[in-house]
């Protein structure tokens, strides 16, 4: 009787522990207005294109530089970047479709050729016409594909670990776990901070630069209604990064590029720079020691310095 009584509550107190692990790790969507009031700002503005409500951040006066971020980032990425080009630029960011506060596409369409679409519709309603264009990872590949669509509206194309051509590694364990059945579904509700502070160190070189401030922004905008289901669905997406289609717009580009490259980029190795670099016909590479996937954010001054000289030399 005792024994059988030890059980019961030894059951229960597993039980018990079960639930409240369960509710520390268990994170519901964030409503969009509540994130406003900490990434919104007196800069921040929304329009509205194929039925989203599109964040975006337009400040200084010049010639236009427009920045695109990458997956599961948001404008912020670009925080150091557009502080000190907005001295002397026009700077315009925006958060993606799938990410930030812009949250999900109705669609669930998360194509390049679908986002370079929406690219061009969100500067046709700005009426921006000619434009240096920036972007990093996905980023990338939304830029360079827009180049090659749009010779004439992209004046100097600037390239930060842009993805878009195969890679020798295998793909980064957040990208395995969205694809993966059940484990995604866990990924809906499972979300604590430790995945996001995992897939940081990853994207980081240096450790110690991933404070608790960049971890709860990226949290945060993971936790935006619909963008768990949508990193999900853009996961999914097959981008063909083999076919030599890829290739041929690369090599077609003549629009003067700089590519830049963190060093030491887990995500996307420093060959594909160098093959990117050979693949295009107006392109110069430089590379960022010490530096991760995200140059831009790690290596904010190092990146400037590159991008400054690159916008001045021609």
């Amino acid at each position: 009787m005792k024994n059988r009584l030890k059980q019961k509550y030894i059951y229960y107190g597993i039980l018990v522990a079960l639930v409240f692990f369960i509710q520390s790790i268990y994170y519901s969507d964030i409503p969009l207005e509540k994130l406003k009031e900490t990434y919104a700002n007196e800069f921040s503005q929304f329009i509205e294109i194929d039925g989203m409500q599109v964040h975006f951040r337009d400040e200084g006066k010049g010639f236009p530089i427009v920045l695109v971020h990458g997956t599961a980032a948001s404008l912020h990425t670009w925080d150091k970047w557009a502080q000190s080009l907005k001295n002397n630029y026009r700077v315009i960011r925006l958060d993606l479709p799938a990410f930030g506060l812009t949250g999900p596409n109705s669609s669930g369409d998360y194509s390049i050729d679908t986002y370079a679409k929406f690219l061009d519709d969100f500067l046709i309603k700005l009426n921006v016409q000619k434009f240096y264009l920036a972007g990093n990872s996905l980023g990338g590949n939304i830029a360079w594909n827009y180049a090659a669509e749009y010779p004439e509206k992209v004046d100097k194309l600037i390239l930060v670990d842009a993805s878009g051509l195969p890679t020798n590694k295998p793909q980064p364990w957040i990208f395995k776990m969205a694809k993966t059945p059940v484990l995604n579904t866990l990924f809906l509700g499972l979300t604590p901070k430790t995945i996001i502070r995992k897939n940081l160190e990853q994207v980081y070189e240096d450790d110690t630069k991933i404070d608790d401030n960049l971890v709860t922004r990226y949290h945060d905008m993971a936790l935006r209604e619909g963008n768990r289901q949508a990193f999900i669905d853009r996961a999914k997406t097959d981008f063909k990064l083999g076919d030599s289609k890829q290739i041929d717009i690369l090599k077609g580009i003549k629009t003067e590029t700089l590519i830049i490259w963190g060093e030491n980029d887990l995500w996307i190795p420093l060959d594909n720079g160098k093959r990117m670099n050979s693949l295009m016909k107006n392109s110069k590479l430089n590379i960022i020691k010490n530096s991760g996937h995200v140059p831009m954010e790690e290596n904010p001054e190092e990146s400037l310095n590159l991008l400054k000289a690159f916008l001045n030399e021609y």
